[in-house]
């Protein structure tokens, strides 16, 4: 049966030789195409693909928060011009990469290990984790943030959050005025956050050190963060040690 699949580039000649290089290919059927990362994770949600050919390269969301912002990502292949790191690291966890300029024969050769992995029903967005884990360690910190609001994705730059915090069993981003559900634990969000401007402020925060206006004593050793939009953020009395190295007071 042949893998449904889609089409993913912000750049339209990339997508149109990627079909004309696909529509020979037997094992593949399209079932559409996308230019932004954004429209990316709409149509995966909706349509459910076997297989993504995904640029990484991409404004706005590019590929990795793409399968950052998808709760179940489907296999993937990378396309990209990216630098050797992250090529090596597509080596070793993800399903497959083509490097542009790529020729016929080498995205049939890709074609065919993501049938094979597709029969052998292989857990991609386990093998998925080890590529952003790599990543993230070798510094590649998030500049833009993929939120739910209400039934669209919208992409924050990281300078727009104010703080993130825990309620009930939801992670919420706090921007402005505005409150946005994110799939993401709030560990993972400060592992992928430049730790130099966002700061862990107790277990269930984080919070924007550009955004700390005041440091309020509470009870018991702790304080409250007051921030530059009025929000009062807690202040764990160990995590106060730790900021009072950072702020120095």
């Amino acid at each position: 049966m042949p893998m449904r699949t889609l089409i993913v580039d912000d750049e339209a000649p990339a997508r149109e030789r990627l079909k004309r290089l696909l529509a020979d290919v037997e094992e593949v059927e399209l079932i559409g195409e996308a230019g932004s990362g954004v429209q990316a994770v709409e149509v995966i949600e909706k349509e459910k693909p076997d297989l993504v050919l995904l640029d990484i390269q991409m404004p706005g969301l590019d590929g990795f928060g793409v399968i950052e912002a998808l709760a179940d990502p489907p296999p993937v292949i990378f396309v990209t011009a990216y630098d050797e790191y992250a090529i090596r690291a597509f080596e070793v966890n993800a399903l497959d990469y083509l490097l542009k300029p790529f020729s016929r024969e080498r995205l049939e050769k890709a074609i065919r290990r993501a049938q094979e992995a597709l029969v052998e029903e292989r857990d991609f967005a386990a093998r998925l984790g080890p590529l952003l884990e790599s990543l993230a360690a070798q510094g590649r910190y998030l500049t833009r943030l993929a939120v739910r609001d209400r039934d669209r994705i919208r992409v924050l730059g990281v300078d727009e959050v104010d703080w993130i915090g825990v309620e009930g069993e939801r992670v919420i981003v706090h921007a402005g005025d505005e409150a946005y559900p994110v799939r993401r634990t709030l560990a993972e969000l400060e592992a992928r956050l430049h730790p130099a401007r966002f700061f862990r402020a107790h277990r269930s925060a984080i919070v924007n050190l550009d955004r700390v206006k005041e440091v309020i004593p509470w009870f018991k050793g702790s304080h409250k963060l007051r921030l530059t939009t009025g929000a009062e953020v807690d202040l764990s009395r160990a995590r106060a040690r730790a900021l009072r190295r950072i702020l120095e007071w």
